[in-house]
């Protein structure tokens, strides 16, 4: 379903303004809201947001209403924590946060585990997450213990002041050692759990190349980002005609269950309580270690 806001409608909150379109609460509209089954232009959106004339509202169908979202003791990689925040090396396989079906087994059930002390700006489903990875790549990423932190983080993201590297192997022998990939990003019409690079509905999204090694039939690269939008990589990797390897979504391969050769190595950024910089580093998984063994290098 996908509603188109008018000129007289606007000025209202989102969770408001679809009471009057679906027969559901505003509670569970918010949960639907969370769980990324309820879009604006393409993109995740918060209960808050003030809707605008044009606004384009997209309405997934198969929500499933959230169960309480437990603690589990699931043992996760926590490689830096203080009062405010917590940087998480996350494997391959997680899913971030609860929604479509999955309400166990996420990094945010192990967080709900660990700690009492994880900001609520985003929700019940999505405590603690300032930005997220997908379920298939891994590495590195910041979880906010506070509201404030949080608020200070999510600011930072958007002033790209947080530097963000990823390890990839794409297919293919990629014949430049540097490149940038300028093309925006929005939603893909045919496949609404897909993105694409499209003039319609879209993000601008930037990211940056550099080869690492050559091999025979592939390519190992480090990949900057410049924005954050969803999938941004993989849709810009897939786009260029060099797609990550074993990506399921992207490709037509026959993948294994790793998923996605792509992982979060790299994050800087300037604490947002004691001003200091902070620089993590992550290893490659060493699934992905070990394949990179067996080829050979041109």
């Amino acid at each position: 379903m996908e509603i188109k806001v008018k000129d007289s409608e606007e000025r209202i909150r989102i969770d408001k303004y679809l009471g009057a379109y679906l027969d559901d609460s505003r509670s569970l509209i918010a949960k639907m809201i969370d769980s990324e089954y309820i879009l604006v232009n393409d993109e995740p959106t918060k209960s808050n947001y003030v809707v605008r004339t044009g606004d384009e509202i997209t309405i997934i169908d198969g929500f499933v209403e959230p169960e309480t979202i437990e603690p589990e003791d699931i043992p996760i990689n926590i490689i830096y924590e203080d009062k405010d925040l917590i940087v998480v090396d996350k494997e391959s396989g997680m899913v971030v946060h609860p929604g479509s079906g999955n309400f166990s087994g996420t990094l945010v059930n192990a967080l709900m585990y660990h700690t009492k002390d994880l900001s609520d700006i985003n929700g019940e489903v999505r405590p603690g997450i300032v930005h997220r990875i997908d379920k298939d790549t891994s590495g590195l990423m910041i979880v906010a213990k506070n509201n404030k932190t949080h608020e200070m983080l999510a600011d930072a993201l958007s002033r790209h002041e947080i530097k963000r590297d990823y390890i990839a192997l794409i297919k293919g022998e990629f014949m430049h050692d540097t490149a940038t990939i300028d093309a925006p990003i929005g939603r893909d019409k045919n496949d609404r759990k897909k993105m694409t690079v499209t003039a319609d509905n879209s993000k601008a999204a930037v990211t940056h190349l550099r080869v690492l090694e050559r091999y025979k039939g592939y390519t190992l690269v480090k990949l900057s980002l410049e924005t954050g939008r969803t999938h941004q990589i993989r849709v810009h990797m897939n786009y260029i005609g060099y797609p990550i390897f074993n990506d399921p979504v992207y490709t037509n391969d026959n993948c294994t269950e790793f998923g996605q050769f792509l992982h979060s190595a790299t994050l800087e950024f300037v604490h947002p309580t004691t001003k200091e910089n902070l620089h993590f580093e992550s290893e490659l998984p060493a699934y992905f270690k070990d394949f990179i063994d067996t080829l050979e290098k041109k």
